[in-house]
């Protein structure tokens, strides 16, 4: 559609340039009408045009009040009731940390195992853009083995294994995860307490479990898991 602004010069692009019949003599030049300092003149006039009145007579301000409260009031509910977790599975364990603590996930890359590391989640050393950090397994760290339970997931198309950046301050972390479902807002209404069944130390590290896509989620505390990871190292 020819917007009515251009009317009071040529818009030579619509007619013999690369919208048109491309037949203007410019191109062989300019290849492209963007290029042209005819093209360039012409933007110029257009934008120093004042922009046209619009008519808003029509609206009806009581609704367009209502539905502005209406959704203020919804977003707020939503924003006071929600928290933002990315999904991932290790195993047969599907687990979320808080999104704000996610750095950036990576594909996985080679390991490089550490000298009389004293434990035994500690994996070594990941090389992350060139920066060495160091890679853990949750796991070993939640106390459980995820070779006891790691069938591939087919709910999802991102269902290969990824590492997680962590970081909080001046710390950061690798951890292996075999898929990453993507970030989910969960509201806290729905937080559940975590099972009796749950070992001491999961336990120690699990805020509140979820119900999700017919899956427990296990929603993890991030400063509990920095503390742990923290002395996992010393």
């Amino acid at each position: 559609m020819r917007d009515d602004r251009v009317s009071g010069f040529d818009d030579c692009w619509n007619r013999i340039g690369v919208r048109g019949d491309m037949s203007c003599e410019r191109l062989s030049e300019y290849v492209r009408c963007l290029n042209c300092p005819v093209f360039e003149v012409a933007a110029a006039k257009l934008l120093d045009q004042p922009m046209p009145l619009v008519d808003l007579t029509w609206h009806d301000p009581r609704a367009a009040g209502a539905a502005s409260h209406a959704a203020l009031t919804s977003h707020s509910r939503d924003k006071q009731d929600g928290e933002s977790f990315l999904v991932f599975r290790i195993g047969g364990e599907w687990l979320a940390l808080p999104t704000p603590i996610f750095a950036r996930i990576v594909q996985t890359r080679t390991v490089h195992t550490l000298p009389h590391r004293q434990h035994r989640a500690v994996l070594g050393v990941v090389n992350v853009q060139g920066e060495l950090l160091v890679c853990l397994s949750l796991a070993h760290l939640l106390g459980f083995e995820p070779e006891a339970a790691g069938a591939r997931d087919d709910r999802t198309r991102l269902d290969l294994p990824r590492l997680l950046v962590i970081a909080r301050g001046d710390e950061h972390a690798v951890l292996p995860v075999d898929q990453v479902d993507g970030v989910q807002r969960f509201a806290r209404s729905t937080f559940c307490a975590p099972p009796a069944t749950l070992s001491h130390t999961a336990a120690a590290h699990t805020r509140a479990v979820v119900g999700w896509r017919g899956v427990s989620v296990g929603l993890l505390d991030a400063d509990a898991l920095f503390d742990t990871l923290n002395r996992s190292l010393g």
